[in-house]
């Protein structure tokens, strides 16, 4: 990712060879060659990150970060230090640094590689509150509802039709977005001021449902103590989405397609007319032809509906999209979660994802995203993934691969939390000593065990 460091190093030498290094990568940098320069161009200036010497004149990198930390918009901060003053860059990120890095460097690459994920960081705490923002107004943003390139030719056809007073008609399997490309609609249109309602046809009763649409009047029907307004009429100024409409009862359609035609309707149980000043938007995840040829679904009532027909791709044919979704989902439940910052995922997990046939879509990846948040120590790997994508991934995908990888990460962690001690990993995994020894061998894993 493009980004802005900022280099606050008193020993030139050392400041322009960070410094060469971050340019080759591609990194915009600036640089600073004391505590109270870097306080002034960071007060100044906006940068993604800072890469700060402990030890300098004028003020001392502790000194700077602390003060930069009531801005809204601090950057992150990697330490730099010599090796005996580790202590003090421990403390530094104990008090919310990302990391530090010791002076002289190892090699390049470990600048790079430590940079690299303070930036995946950056990013998303970037998108954590981009997501704060715009679910304020009710919606993720619009570059995570058409991310992926089959979602370009659907936000055209948004554009295209949400000026007009069109009917349209949203088809998709389950999980695909269908109400956000019907809200999304709604704000792009003249009538974005009014409301949207939605509806779940598929939600609600056979018996109900004629009242939800159409409100009924008092003594309607028994329960009925008080007149009540459907949601037509909520609607008025505004759309109604009614979602799952091929679950609509043959006797509702009729009534449903006089509606579109003549522009009024009436209460159950009343007799006056009320004028339909609303835009329908309708959705299925059924095939309505298919339907229609099957006597299940009004003809009439079909082209009525099938005005502006929008298809949405399903999850498996926007692979590209699950990179940006996942983070995305990442991001906010980690906010959901109070966590201090977001749960990243490594690369091999979201080749895995990439692999997975996603018969629930968006929502299915949604859900296991939460999950694997909830459960992640740090990043989410392959270990946070339920079992059951694993067994259905396609023939071709090095299960193999996976499964060891996820094994070598389940060990890893158990010997982490017992500070590298066998017998008691051995036991807390439910195997022998004997077993994880072999194990430990075969997964190419040395340990050593903390005094």
């Amino acid at each position: 990712m493009s980004a802005t460091i900022l280099i606050v190093e008193d020993d030139s030498v050392f400041r322009e060879l960070v410094t060469t290094i971050l340019d080759n990568a591609g990194y915009t940098i600036a640089t600073a060659c004391d505590g109270g320069e870097g306080l002034r161009r960071i007060q100044r200036e906006r940068f993604d990150l800072v890469l700060c010497d402990l030890k300098m004149p004028v003020r001392s990198g502790l000194e700077l970060f602390r003060l930069t930390r009531g801005e809204p918009s601090a950057p992150l901060f990697i330490f730099i230090t010599a090796f005996g003053r580790l202590d003090e860059a421990v403390a530094a990120i104990k008090e919310g640094a990302f990391d530090f890095l010791s002076k002289p460097l190892k090699d390049p690459d470990s600048l790079l590689e430590t940079v690299g994920r303070a930036l995946e960081q950056v990013e998303l705490e970037r998108m954590t509150v981009s997501l704060q923002e715009t679910e304020q107004a009710g919606l993720p943003p619009e570059e995570l509802i058409f991310a992926g390139r089959a979602m370009e030719r659907i936000k055209t056809l948004v554009q295209n039709v949400a000026p007009t007073p069109a009917t349209v008609l949203l088809h998709g399997e389950s999980g695909t977005g269908k109400e956000l490309i019907a809200r999304m609609i709604h704000l792009a249109s003249p009538r974005k001021a009014g409301p949207f309602v939605p509806l779940n046809c598929a939600a609600i009763p056979e018996s109900l449902l004629e009242s939800e649409l159409f409100g009924h009047e008092r003594g309607a029907f028994t329960g009925a103590a008080q007149a009540r307004r459907g949601k037509f009429e909520l609607a008025q100024g505004g759309t109604i989405f009614l979602d799952e409409i091929g679950e609509m009862p043959h006797l509702l359609q009729a009534k449903l397609l006089r509606v579109l035609q003549e522009r009024v309707f009436e209460r159950l149980g009343g007799t006056l007319h009320i004028k339909a000043d609303v835009r329908v938007i309708a959705a299925s995840n059924r095939d309505l032809a298919r339907e229609v040829a099957g006597k299940r679904f009004r003809e009439d009532l079909f082209y009525r509906l099938n005005v502006f027909p929008i298809t949405l791709p399903p999850l498996r044919e926007r692979v590209d999209a699950i990179p940006v979704l996942a983070r995305h989902f990442c991001a906010r439940f980690s906010a959901a979660a109070g966590a201090r910052r977001p749960v990243g995922i490594t690369a091999e997990t979201l080749e895995i994802l990439k692999q997975y046939a996603w018969p629930g879509n968006v929502r299915e990846l949604q859900n296991i995203i939460e999950r694997a948040v909830i459960l992640a120590k740090g990043e989410i790997t392959s270990a946070e993934l339920p079992t059951e994508l694993l067994s259905h991934l396609p023939e071709e995908t090095p299960r193999e691969g996976i499964l060891k990888q996820r094994e070598k990460e389940t060990i890893c962690k158990a010997l982490q939390q017992y500070r590298g001690n066998r017998r008691q990993t051995a036991g807390a995994l439910g195997i022998s000593l004997r077993t994880l020894q072999y194990r430990l061998k075969e997964l190419d894993l040395l340990v050593k065990e903390e005094p």
